[in-house]
């Protein structure tokens, strides 16, 4: 009994001592403490090079002053993680995987060998009944009659299924020595790394990475809105759903709301996903399902503030849904504007109204009969759904491929195909309109949704299937204190 359970023994010791060391010495060897790691490490903070996080904010991309001494701040959404392109980074990534694939053998390890420990302990009274009856026939032969033989015969019979456990703690063993050796090669790596790249480098980079932020937020302080200037390459976050839809996270400021909402299709849809985070979404997983009371129509939906506002299908009424209560409350219609494809964008698909929101509120994009079929633009009230003003922009809504506001200014493309271009703004501050010239790239050449989240500065598109963000570049003359 003594010899199976000192290997045990070993084996738990071992494995105890390699786990705690992992867990210990591999952050310090990189120079990184468990939260940096939490950071830059977990699969959320990787999938950030493709979609930035808000906390992430705007990156500033020059700050000076002009000849009339004026200070100009530069800013735009975040670009693609280039730190994700870095050799080291990479190495430093791929050694991580390696040791979350040894973690893993280990915890099989463990959950085997307390397994057959058990197994071993259930056995153990039946190996001591066989070890007294073989002292006793060994200090007594003549007692070994047939009847006492047979007995013990069938008790080491019992005793036969221990072998293939005790072969099993000989290969766990075997495997541990080449775990450790897996390890101890990791940890040569890792501190060639830490030679070429100096100990103090990350610590260097994070306080570099405060003070931009510092400026940043300073900067933004004073920035609140700009003009539209440049569009990024799209970033595709996923592919899912039919060739019509939307998609959207909350744009109320500020909100600490990361669930992701989905509605795919265009007319009498009532299914709405309900995503926790934007990982989440990705991956397509945890997810509820919400049933609207009224089907809708388009896809001009927009979150605001936790509750969905919807056209209703086949009407001009206006639909304030609240996600947690699970209910409306409130309808209105929304007098005199075209439905059923009446005044849609250039694709159709029942996309009269378009509601949107940006930093200064709620709004509704949408034609009249009296208006010519021109795009006309009214700010909401919230909670009540009262247009509280109106602008007619004088541009043909049927020209539109899809349009969106920001900082109370509507944005016009002129096509939902290949080779759309943002060709149209209307500023709502001034009542005035100019034509635009502001390329994008429409990858897969059908738009059917595009609207602006104010609370991430980027625009959310809903392309033939595919779920795409745009990056935007707004650019604003902000004058010193001194001015």
């Amino acid at each position: 009994m003594s010899v199976p359970l000192l290997k045990i023994g070993a084996v738990l010791s071992t494995m105890a001592m390699v786990t705690n060391w992992m867990s210990q010495t591999l952050p310090s060897l990189v120079g990184l403490n468990g939260t940096t790691i939490s950071r830059a490490g977990t699969s959320e903070r990787i999938v950030s090079a493709l979609y930035p996080s808000p906390e992430e904010g705007w990156q500033i991309y020059s700050s000076a002053q002009d000849a009339d001494g004026k200070c100009i701040c530069t800013v735009v959404a975040p670009a693609q993680n280039m730190c994700n392109r870095d050799p080291r980074s990479r190495q430093l990534r791929q050694l991580m995987e390696k040791v979350q694939n040894i973690t893993q053998s280990m915890e099989v390890l463990d959950l085997r060998t307390y397994r057959d420990l058990q197994y071993v302990r259930d056995t153990e009274n039946l190996m001591k009944t066989v070890d007294g009856k073989l002292k006793t026939a060994s200090e007594n032969p003549r007692s070994l009659n047939p009847k006492s033989f047979q007995e013990l015969k069938d008790k080491v019979t019992q005793l036969l299924p221990l072998l293939p456990v005790l072969e099993q703690y000989k290969a766990d063993a075997r495997m541990i020595l080449r775990l450790r050796e897996e390890v101890r090669n990791l940890s040569l790596v890792l501190m060639a790394i830490q030679e070429e790249m100096g100990a103090y480098d990350y610590e260097e980079l994070r306080q570099r990475v405060l003070l931009l932020e510092t400026r940043l937020h300073s900067c933004m302080q004073k920035l609140g809105c700009g003009k539209l200037t440049g569009v990024s390459n799209p970033i595709t976050v996923r592919a899912s759903g039919s060739r019509f839809g939307s998609w959207m996270t909350d744009t109320m400021i500020p909100s600490s709301d990361n669930r992701v909402w989905s509605m795919d299709g265009y007319f009498k849809g009532r299914r709405v996903l309900e995503y926790r985070t934007m990982n989440d979404f990705m991956k397509g997983q945890n997810f509820v399902q919400h049933l609207l009371p009224h089907p809708w129509a388009g896809t001009g939906h927009v979150v605001y503030n936790g509750s969905l506002y919807y056209n209703k299908y086949q009407s001009n009424i206006l639909i304030k849904y609240h996600f947690r209560s699970r209910s409306v409350l409130v309808q209105r219609s929304l007098s005199g504007a075209g439905y059923n494809n009446t005044f849609p964008y250039s694709w159709g698909g029942s996309s009269d109204i378009d509601l949107m929101a940006d930093e200064n509120g709620l709004w509704a994009v949408y034609t009249t009969i009296p208006n010519a079929g021109n795009i006309v633009i009214s700010r909401l009230e919230p909670q009540s759904l009262e247009v509280l003003q109106t602008w007619d922009t004088g541009f043909p809504k049927r020209s539109a491929g899809e349009s969106f506001m920001i900082c109370g200014t509507l944005y016009v493309t002129n096509s939902h195909l290949a080779g759309a271009k943002i060709y149209f703004a209307y500023y709502t501050n001034t009542s005035t309109y100019e034509y635009t010239d502001i390329p994008f790239h429409n990858q897969y050449s059908h738009i059917s949704m595009m609207d602006y989240n104010p609370r991430e500065r980027v625009l959310y598109t809903w392309n033939n299937g595919h779920q795409v963000l745009y990056n935007v570049t707004l650019f604003q003359v902000i004058k010193t204190a001194e001015d």
